[in-house]
């Protein structure tokens, strides 16, 4: 599945914009790490791009979010490193994280709407107005952006990212599609 055709997936399932634009700033993110660490940049988008393609689906059935994906990702011929990851980025299912772009999806994830929240926040609303400190003194407040799982985005060691580097990588993903996502 070439990019274009898994937007089209994304357009298709899921109707809420907010999410598509959190679909694309996942994408954003795995694609920078997956530069970073000498990675298939196509695969490791794809899998940002398309991780949450039942959240609308399973909404009323959160047990179901990632299993449903990954059976229509896997309907859809996408490789099974895909289908696997998708599978296991829902916490609810406790699958473990074997491969590496499995822990990756796990920690980008979360990251991104913390990073959308403190852009909220800012007194400029832009993500090319926050910086990596900024960004860190939110995630230490635990009331803020409380849905953004501190634990998972701290995982990113278990990828080799420090949190103030991975913070860095993640909103410099996403200031490079600032205009997609309307900040």
């Amino acid at each position: 599945m070439n990019r274009q055709d898994a937007y089209n997936l994304v357009r298709e399932k899921v109707k809420n914009k907010n999410l598509v634009k959190h679909m694309l700033a996942v994408e954003a993110v795995m694609s920078r790490l997956a530069k970073e660490l000498g990675e298939d940049v196509q695969i490791w988008s794809l899998l940002g791009l398309l991780h949450d393609i039942d959240f609308d689906l399973t909404a009323n059935s959160p047990a179901e979010h990632g299993i449903l994906g990954a059976k229509i990702l896997e309907d859809k011929g996408l490789p099974p490193v895909i289908v696997e990851a998708v599978r296991a980025h829902n916490p609810y299912h406790d699958v473990s994280q074997d491969e590496l772009i499995s822990r990756a999806l796990y920690a980008a994830d979360p990251v991104t709407g913390l990073i959308v929240a403190a852009a909220l926040i800012h007194p400029e609303k832009k993500l090319a107005a926050l910086d990596v400190n900024f960004i860190e003194n939110r995630f230490k407040e635990k009331q803020f952006a409380k849905g953004a799982d501190r634990e998972r985005i701290k995982s990113c060691q278990e990828i080799g990212f420090s949190l103030h580097d991975f913070l860095a990588l993640s909103l410099e993903a996403m200031q490079g599609i600032s205009a997609e996502l309307g900040l």
